[in-house]
């Protein structure tokens, strides 16, 4: 019996030839992640070790991102723990104000994960990084203590899903859309604790920015993981973003998967979550009455990129935000928020009506840079829309991608960027 990438991965880094689903394990980890809000629970349960030092200061990423810059006391005095603790042991990937980016495009970004790794990371969406081919999932901040302590990690071996791809996305559909519609289609716990494995030729038609999306939101699935295969466009990105090594793990021919699934990409349109759950979905044509919005948010760990700016800019150039609508739009790093600047996107955001942050998760997670008061409605690129999820528990969120996302900023309602040419 073969095993799926995942299980390859995992059977490399536990030193044994083969693993099978179920199976416990313990591996050695490439890289360990936490951030503001997740990190100091972590280095706290560090101090009852009374271990000195960590496992290996080059693996681990410490990203304050959720509430910098720091919006009060509590979180100024979160990233002080944990500014502290990398200066402690001389944390070589700590990132701060001037440095930061949202976690999960930065660390691709800088070229700490590629093909191969496993990674663990004291966040949900930790998953993002199979779009490069390595295993990651998020785990909880006593499983990141143990990971920065010991350089290691239990598993248990998850089951799998393939996802054939087939065909090339239209004009306005991107990852967002896609990974929407199969959440829509299996369910939020559709892949419970499994790997979520995309394969097929429809994988070419996707940039690498789709995959990142589409990796981002396998845990809004309920999946362990989610993966992609490496192919040239993997290659050119770690090229250009990494000097690490990589390895390149294949599934095997008769590796065993729960269930299978075929999606055409050419079939699917702009898809849109509606509250409270990413299963909620509709496509663009399906929405017959006007959902008038308050508030629209571009950015996060699944749409912050340059593709998504560019997208949204695409859509937003010459418009104008609809009177009433606050727009705000959060590239997801630095390096991202200059290349837009270059592009002349961030004029075109700004020309447009919409305001332009420093990079932040601010909103998604109801922290701050766009709260919703009671009754208010905000189409977001974001990934989840609990139940008060972005503020009041009486707001609701509709998750969308940029192109949707910008064309309902100018209309004031849930538009398909088509809209604007009628």
């Amino acid at each position: 019996m073969g095993m799926t990438m995942t299980q390859k991965i995992l059977a490399a880094h536990a030193g044994l030839p083969y693993v099978e689903a179920g199976q416990l394990i313990e591996a050695d980890l490439d890289l360990v992640l936490g951030n503001d809000i997740t990190s100091p629970v972590a280095i706290h349960e560090m101090d009852k070790f009374k271990k000195e030092g960590v496992f290996d200061k080059e693996k681990i990423a410490l990203v304050m991102d959720h509430f910098v810059p720091n919006k009060d006391i509590k979180s100024a005095e979160h990233c002080k723990c944990v500014r502290e603790f990398a200066c402690r042991h001389d944390i070589t990937n700590y990132f701060d104000v001037g440095e930061m980016g949202i976690e999960h495009a930065l660390l691709p970004e800088k070229g700490l994960t590629v093909a191969g790794d496993v990674v663990i990371g004291a966040d949900s969406h930790t998953c993002t990084y199979g779009a490069l081919g390595a295993f990651s999932t998020g785990v909880g901040s006593t499983d990141m203590a143990a990971g920065m302590a010991t350089g290691k990690a239990w598993f248990k071996v998850p089951s799998a899903i393939k996802f054939n791809l087939i065909g090339k996305p239209s004009k306005w559909v991107s990852g967002k859309d896609i990974i929407l519609h199969i959440i829509g289609m299996i369910g939020v716990d559709g892949a419970l604790y499994k790997s979520m494995e995309f394969t097929g030729e429809g994988i070419h038609n996707l940039s690498m920015d789709d995959r990142f999306t589409i990796a981002n939101m396998a845990i809004e699935a309920g999946g362990k993981n989610g993966i992609f295969p490496v192919d040239d466009i993997t290659l050119a990105y770690m090229k250009e973003h990494s000097k690490r090594e990589f390895k390149v793990y294949e599934a095997d021919e008769d590796a065993v998967y729960d269930e299978e699934y075929t999606i055409d990409l050419s079939k699917l349109k702009p898809t849109v979550a509606f509250p409270h759950l990413p299963e909620n979905t509709k496509t663009v044509d399906e929405i017959t009455e006007d959902i008038k919005i308050d508030q629209v948010v571009i950015g996060s760990c699944t749409n912050g990129r340059i593709d998504d700016l560019r997208c949204a800019a695409e859509v937003m150039q010459g418009e104008h935000v609809k009177k009433g609508v606050r727009c705000i739009v959060i590239p997801a790093t630095q390096k991202i928020y200059l290349q837009a600047i270059e592009e002349g996107l961030i004029q075109t955001f700004i020309q447009a009506g919409a305001i332009v942050s420093t990079p932040t998760c601010g909103p998604c997670l109801g922290g701050y840079m766009g709260i919703l008061a009671a009754g208010e409605r905000c189409v977001s690129t974001t990934n989840r829309n609990f139940v008060g999820r972005m503020g009041h528990i009486d707001s609701e969120i509709y998750l969308a991608s940029p192109a949707v996302a910008a064309a309902s900023a100018i209309t004031g309602k849930i538009s398909s960027p088509e809209e604007l040419d009628n």
